[in-house]
């Protein structure tokens, strides 16, 4: 059974993750930007969606599975933003 955020954003940056190691690509590398993609759900102690770590970092889909996060989604934001 499909979970919404697994065709989105969080799909896409893994199918990037495994791209690059099978191109032998460190999957650590960040573009030259000052924005950087950042995973933002919900969790028990806060509702509302808020940033929980950048995706680079964080696990989304252990996230989800172990029922800690929801509701997520990925977004470009300053690199100096939290």
């Amino acid at each position: 059974m499909p979970r919404g955020y697994e065709e989105g954003p969080v799909a896409e940056e893994a199918q990037a993750r495994l791209d690059a190691l099978e191109h032998g690509e460190s999957v650590h590398r960040r573009k030259p930007s000052s924005t950087r993609a950042a995973v933002f759900g919900s969790t028990e102690d806060e509702a509302k969606p808020h940033f929980l770590g950048w995706a680079d970092e964080v696990d989304a889909d252990e996230l989800f599975e172990r029922g800690r996060a929801w509701g997520l989604s990925l977004r470009r934001v300053s690199a100096q933003e939290s």
